[in-house]
């Protein structure tokens, strides 16, 4: 019997479970889900005879080491800073190891190790990045196969929420990790665009977004996400003019959000002292820094990042509620703990609620000098606050490849993300099933 274990049993990791718990009823494997909660571990398990919930401290050494030894495969869906030390557990072990998150450096010299002890170490194996690279890399190597070169590439993904539920200014609300969401973007954005390179800081990246319209779905707005770069030899596209991967936002999100990185809430560089003291209206006071305490904290809010008290804007930061005299209820946090635990209040799914993920890749390539244009849209819509559609294109992914893994369908080994057929091709066949299809438009 092959063992398997989930190190996380979070929101992302429904779908994993449900659908490897049904494998391990085809197939004999046997789960485990290791949680520091083990309530929530084992609502995820039920009573299936082929799996328990364990309760496990992630951040203890041995504990950790204990459980990753009796088992054949890892999937780690700990925070990406963790993942390192699961790794090096998994390289002594002797065991294969699988996450959802990007490549950090650390783990991407484990390579060789790998490579020698025989492990699949596969990454970024999700959403975005997950199926983004795979049904790129479907249709990069199909236009290769046909004689084509592509001389641009553009990839887009939004975790958005569902029209119908839809009910708030920031048409927004969370289907994955608040924390990410409030620290998205920090760093610089690089990409290629006509041949050169180009790069956004963060402070003005929330500015200098594109419009991008979706098939049926009309415009939204896309900033640049990461190092777009470090995908130009993964994909095999050195040659390649402009290659550019964003994230998709509601018209008006990303100016209402700039005025926030302005303001200075997103920082998580320092606490608040007793932030526990404060109110929300003393917080934007504060960070109002020296003034001449003329006007309403609105009013001088809307004057630092230049915007006209009455604007879309400054409604969507009073919406938070970031100029009421309600307390803040975190102790010495820092800005962007503050903020994310305001907007957990504001923009989670009700029980009924409906996320919804788009994605859209452009390809733009030549055949015997005739230019070409393509189009792929993906849109899924969720069923309700716990079966999103979030979770089920990051956990099905992660689960059909450990399926094939544990059926010793899989002989890549080293350090990797899914970008060859081997992986990429089962993998996108399956998602059919599930209703991840993609809608393509040639021109």
């Amino acid at each position: 019997m092959k063992n398997l274990l989930i190190i996380g049993a979070g929101r992302s990791a429904t779908a994993l479970i449900n659908y490897i718990l049904e494998q391990a009823r085809l197939h004999n494997f046997f789960i485990t889900v290791a949680d520091a909660d083990i309530t929530l571990a084992q609502q995820k398990v039920g009573n299936n005879p082929n799996a328990r919930a364990i309760w496990l401290d992630a951040s203890k050494p041995n504990d950790r080491r204990d459980i990753i030894n009796r088992h054949d495969v890892v999937v780690s869906l700990l925070p990406p800073q963790m993942h390192l030390e699961v790794a090096q557990d998994c390289i002594s072990l002797g065991k294969h190891m699988v996450t959802a998150s990007y490549v950090s450096k650390q783990v991407f010299r484990l390579g060789d190790e790998a490579r020698q002890r025989a492990l699949v170490f596969m990454n970024e194996l999700g959403l975005d990045p997950g199926i983004d690279h795979m049904s790129a890399m479907q249709r990069i190597h199909q236009i290769q196969a046909k004689g084509g070169k592509i001389t641009a590439f553009y990839s887009y993904t939004g975790g958005l929420v569902a029209p119908e539920s839809d009910t708030n200014p920031w048409h927004y609300k969370f289907s994955w990790n608040p924390r990410n969401v409030v620290l998205a973007g920090q760093g610089t954005a690089q990409f290629l665009e006509d041949g050169k390179l180009k790069y956004i800081p963060y402070r003005r990246l929330f500015r200098q977004y594109r419009i991008v319209n979706i098939p049926g779905m009309g415009d939204w707005e896309v900033y640049a996400n990461r190092d777009s770069l470090l995908y130009r030899d993964a994909y095999g596209l050195q040659d390649i003019k402009t290659l550019f991967r964003g994230t998709i936002r509601h018209r008006g999100f990303c100016d209402a959000w700039n005025a926030l990185v302005r303001i200075g809430l997103t920082d998580a560089t320092f606490p608040i002292v007793d932030s526990d003291k404060l109110t929300y209206h003393d917080l934007m006071e504060a960070f109002l820094g020296i003034s001449q305490h003329t006007g309403s904290v609105k009013d001088r809010t809307a004057k630092i990042i230049e915007v006209d008290p009455e604007s879309e804007i400054m409604d969507k930061l009073e919406w938070l509620g970031l100029f009421s005299k309600r307390r803040i209820k975190v102790q010495n946090a820092t800005p962007a703990l503050i903020l994310e635990n305001l907007l957990l209040e504001k923009w989670s799914l009700q029980p009924n609620d409906k996320d919804m993920v788009i994605m859209q890749h452009v390809f733009e390539y030549e055949i015997n000098r005739k230019k070409h244009k393509l189009t792929s849209t993906l849109t899924m819509k969720g069923s309700n606050s716990t079966d999103t559609a979030m979770s089920r294109l990051v956990g099905l992914p992660l689960g059909i490849f450990v399926k094939l893994l544990l059926l010793g369908k899989i002989s890549t080994t080293g350090v990797n993300i899914p970008i060859m057929p081997e992986v990429y091709e089962p993998i996108m066949q399956e998602l059919e099933q599930f209703g991840v299809k993609f809608t393509e438009k040639e021109e």
